[in-house]
């Protein structure tokens, strides 16, 4: 009977060690959802984070906005200003300027040189 009480202690420890190992596995499982359940808790912390930060700079921007508004509109006024100025000063010098160009223009066309052309010139010689 020593070998068949043996044999039942042997089933016994096959049967604790497969106990254990499918404990174990129970754990191991257990433990990569916790994880998998940490990090979907992490990410939507973070998200959490990101908008309300998001948001903060967002109203922060606003305010900036609105409080150099003014200075906007006074630097869109003196460019607006600027440009007619310019402008003004452009056609004023263009009206000054336009019959004595027009003349100039017309004296070159109707000018006329009759000699050859310097390059057939020195093709001749």
């Amino acid at each position: 009977m020593s070998h068949a009480l043996k044999s039942a202690q042997q089933s016994q420890s096959i049967q604790t060690l497969l106990e254990a190992e499918k404990e174990a596995s129970k754990i191991v499982q257990q433990a990569r959802q916790y994880r998998v359940q940490k990090l979907k808790d992490a990410r939507a912390e973070s998200s959490k984070e990101i908008e309300a930060y998001k948001k903060a700079k967002e109203d922060e921007f606003r305010a900036f906005e609105s409080s150099h508004a003014g200075t906007t509109s006074v630097a869109q006024t003196n460019v607006d200003r600027e440009t007619d100025d310019k402008l003004a000063s452009i056609s004023q010098s263009y009206d000054g300027n336009k019959d004595a160009v027009v003349k100039k223009l017309l004296d070159r066309v109707v000018l006329i040189h009759n000699e050859l052309h310097r390059n057939l010139k020195k093709a001749d010689s």
